[in-house]
């Protein structure tokens, strides 16, 4: 069994930095818009280096989208950048009908997503911006996992024609994927293939779906670990591979239960194959000020909880 290790352990949202200051040297029609974080989401290598292409809009967030989905009209690829809460909730109006119901090429970066924005506490931790934005028509949903996978990702979708959210966070988490590695939108990997379990894990969880995994194996159990690092478009034809394989379902999330990608792939394999299913995500709970690894064991999104829920799904079988 391969033992994945970390290369190194930096932030999510420096990877979705690095590669928005990259894509400004690589195309003029990249353009960036902050809400008044601009160190905070890491987008101050882009506006330093390209100041006629960033846009401070100020704590208007509402109104930094509206700019960006005006500036997709003279061919620009704006890329807005503030907390996922604001990002999300705080402007759910425009994005719907200014971005989505107009498939404007916006794409809305998200950093501080999910529990283990920490300290700032449950004012602030959205859990229910995965299912607000995948409810969206034609907006593509993308939870990276690390530094390298989120830096690929910002490269993938300035590419991509259509609005993007895509999702990222605060602390640092360890960075293990390839340093050099092409972002498929909408493709799962696949990282561990195994025959009793299939565990599908995105963003923050996916290192600890690996740690799971090869707990299980000490234990007898082969766990299949898929990242499905794009919530929207599902990859179906993976998801149903393996499940058809492996009969039993864990999903992994640092997101509520209800709207993330448990969701997505339940409603999935309620049509096309049934099959026991735990879900690793908060449950009908808001957040709550904290350390975020202590928040993570406290809400059970750590490597024993997806222990634990891939027993009780094989269990079900």
């Amino acid at each position: 069994m391969k033992i994945y290790e970390a290369i190194d352990n930096k932030d999510t949202r420096s990877g979705f930095g690095a590669g928005l200051a990259e894509l400004g040297r690589q195309d003029s029609r990249v353009v960036a818009l902050c809400a008044d974080l601009t160190g905070s989401v890491k987008m101050d290598a882009f506006a330093k280096e390209f100041p006629e292409r960033f846009f401070q809009c100020g704590v208007a967030e509402a109104n930094m989208i509206g700019v960006a989905a005006g500036l997709t009209i003279g061919g620009k690829i704006p890329f807005t950048g503030t907390f996922a809460n604001f990002s999300t909730g705080r402007v759910y109006d425009q994005i719907r009908q200014s971005v989505a119901y107009s498939n404007k090429n916006v794409k809305i970066c998200a950093s501080h997503a999910g529990l283990t924005l920490g300290e700032d506490g449950a004012t602030h931790q959205i859990l229910e911006d995965i299912g607000l934005m995948k409810m969206l028509p034609n907006m593509t949903v993308i939870n990276p996992a690390d530094y390298n996978q989120t830096k690929a990702a910002t490269f993938a979708v300035a590419k991509y024609i259509g609005p993007v959210y895509l999702r990222f966070g605060r602390p640092v988490v360890p960075d293990f994927t390839n340093p050099v590695q092409t972002f498929e939108i909408g493709k799962a990997i696949t990282f561990y293939e195994g025959s009793d379990v299939s565990i599908f894990a995105t963003g923050h969880l996916l290192w600890k779906a690996l740690k799971a995994a090869e707990i299980l194996y000490e234990k007898g159990i082969r766990s299949e670990v898929i990242n499905i690092h794009t919530i929207k478009p599902l990859d179906n034809p993976a998801v149903l591979s393996s499940v058809r394989k492996t009969g039993a379902v864990v999903t992994a999330e640092e997101h509520m239960r209800n709207g993330g990608l448990g969701d997505s792939i339940a409603q999935f394999l309620a049509l096309h194959h049934p099959a026991p299913i735990e879900m690793v995500a908060v449950n009908d709970s808001f957040g709550e000020s904290g350390k975020p690894e202590e928040l993570m064991i406290k809400y059970r999104l750590d490597t024993p909880d997806i222990v634990e829920a891939a027993i009780r799904a094989i269990a079900r079988k």
